[in-house]
């Protein structure tokens, strides 16, 4: 019996198995264009050696590295957690460096700065707008109790596995602006707030430690606020961390129209020693 579970496991492993393409070089179709200095857009293509493990972060360093030292990028981790180095890969919003050489058809990778982006320089976009709108969400929890007026004594918010279940998904999120780049509706809707500031405001919405219920419906609740997604579903299926921003929009869609009932306790606040 066990035998048989294994087989089964391995199947599915198989099934769900990326398939690798290994090579000793890539072609890297960088877009390439300068729009304060008004140039025109081209791409340039540049062969770089790879090897099993590189990424498409790694080639494209490799090239400004050894090839063109002036192709514009912006990255940091190069873990796949500050989000800085989203760009289109192979026509896919994606993490350059989460995205390895291997894993992409063809002998040539084309690469794009994000779309509903303004457009910086070559792979580098402006990311004001998209940072506005998440502000606007007013990302932070509100509750009276949680400001600590005796700086003599510590608190914390008394919350249970399943209060943590409802939200933790979304406080993955990166802000990598993937979900906003493939998003249709951002395209034609520049006052749209987006799939990652609309999920971020469920996120705050069904924490139990916020007491802004109402004032956060209030701020989405706006015919370019959250009746403007015509669920696509394209956000949830590019965020590179998990998040399921079309099911937060849902969701909280589900508080507006009174089918779902915020039944949340406001977590308990409990004072404990400060033993420094």
């Amino acid at each position: 019996m066990t035998e048989q579970i294994i087989e089964k496991i391995e199947k599915i492993e198989k099934k769900h198995e990326k398939k690798e393409t290994l090579r000793d070089s890539i072609v890297l179709k960088v877009y390439r264009a300068n729009r304060l200095a008004g140039e025109p857009g081209r791409y340039d293509s540049v062969e770089v050696p790879v090897q099993r493990w590189t990424t498409v972060l790694d080639a494209l360093l490799h090239a400004k590295a050894y090839k063109d030292p002036s192709i514009a990028i912006r990255y940091s981790c190069r873990m796949a957690s500050c989000g800085s180095c989203g760009m289109k890969i192979n026509g896919i919003p994606r993490l350059a460096c989460y995205t390895k050489v291997s894993e992409m058809e063809g002998s040539t990778i084309t690469i794009e700065p994000l779309a509903n982006f303004p457009h910086l320089r070559d792979l580098v976009t402006d990311f004001s707008q998209f940072f506005l709108h998440h502000r606007n969400m007013q990302p932070y929890v509100q509750n009276e109790h949680a400001d600590i007026k005796d700086r003599e004594k510590l608190s914390e918010f008394v919350q249970k596995p399943e209060d943590l279940d409802r939200f933790l998904q979304f406080s993955y999120c990166i802000k990598c602006g993937l979900c906003y780049s493939a998003c249709p509706t951002v395209a034609t809707d520049t006052k749209f707030p987006g799939p990652q500031a609309l999920s971020q405001a469920y996120r705050y919405f069904i924490d139990n430690r916020d007491s802004a219920g109402k004032g956060r419906t209030n701020i989405v609740d706006d015919k370019h606020g959250i009746w403007r997604c015509h669920f696509a579903g394209s956000c949830s299926s590019v965020c590179p961390k998990g998040v399921d921003p079309a099911l937060g929009i849902q969701l909280l869609r589900g508080h507006l129209l009174g089918f779902s009932k915020n039944e949340k306790k406001i977590a308990d606040l409990q004072e404990r020693l400060n033993k420094n």
